[in-house]
């Protein structure tokens, strides 16, 4: 039998815990499922990344106070990454590759291209894709520190997953074929770049304080330039979307769309942990 919510004792179906982890703040919510989905905050707090880069002793204390004081003991726990903490990539496949490690070869031969350093210290993931592998990387460090607080507050750990990865996650069926996906997060568009249905490349792109709807098209048309693919008739996007982009593009060659309201005021840490959810 299931007790009340709340009570630390029990879960009713369809509840979990999800964390939200910013690069300078954590925030711990209870997502429900049964009857109308709805989501209810349970603490947050904010830190300061401080030592050596890869140094995260001070967010553990964070997680281990923050995880510790909801007393939801045995509870499911998925932990949301912002992008800043992870690493993502897309890799050709080799020519003449016959197995996985040829594959998870060329992948950390990419990662050291481009982040000039080593990948040992980060643990990887793929997402399989005909033609181009798409990868993500998390810190072993930072992984540490989450198990152990998870651990710590008696909670079962079920997914560790960056941002752009829960938001394909939990939109990539609502897109057509030829729409890309896309991710605003602060001052950061991520383009998910899409060919016949299939995931090509994620594009990292700085975007401007008042970016127009003319730069945003500017910049999908050079990234399909880039990636020899054809340009998009829609972009569909997570986050805060300008509403110029959204009454510009209507009805034109090219539209864009928001996948889901963002509520005013919400913190970097709360629009990470409802990241991927539907309303």
């Amino acid at each position: 039998m299931h007790s009340a919510p709340g009570t630390g004792l029990g879960i009713w179906p369809g509840q979990a815990l999800r964390l939200g982890l910013a690069a300078g703040s954590a925030s711990l919510w209870c997502s429900r499922r049964w009857r109308a989905p709805a989501w209810t905050l349970l603490g947050q707090q904010q830190f300061a990344l401080q030592g050596a880069p890869g140094d995260f002793a001070a967010l553990g204390q964070v997680l281990l106070s923050l995880l510790g004081a909801a007393g939801r003991a045995h509870w499911p726990l998925s932990v949301v990454l912002d992008d800043a903490l992870v690493r993502l990539w897309s890799v050709e496949l080799p020519h003449g590759a016959t197995c996985l490690a040829d594959i998870e070869a060329a992948a950390a031969m990419r990662f050291q291209a481009l982040y000039g350093e080593p990948a040992a210290p980060w643990r990887r993931s793929g997402v399989w894709t005909a033609g181009a592998p798409f990868f993500c990387a998390v810190p072993e460090a930072l992984l540490a520190q989450i198990v152990h607080a998870a651990d710590a507050a008696k909670l079962a750990l079920v997914a560790v997953v960056p941002q752009f990865v829960a938001n394909w996650n939990g939109w990539q069926g609502k897109l057509a074929a030829q729409d890309w996906f896309g991710q605003l997060q602060g001052n950061m568009l991520r383009l998910g770049i899409r060919e016949q249905g299939q995931l090509r490349a994620v594009r990292a792109i700085d975007m401007p304080p008042g970016a127009s709807f003319d730069w945003l098209m500017q910049n999908v048309q050079r990234e399909a330039l880039l990636q020899a693919v054809a340009p998009p008739p829609q972009l569909q996007l997570c986050g805060a979307v300008p509403a110029s982009w959204l009454a510009a593009g209507a009805g034109g060659q090219f539209a864009c769309r928001q996948l889901a309201p963002v509520a005013p005021g919400s913190t970097d840490s709360a629009l990470l942990a409802q990241s991927g959810s539907q309303p």
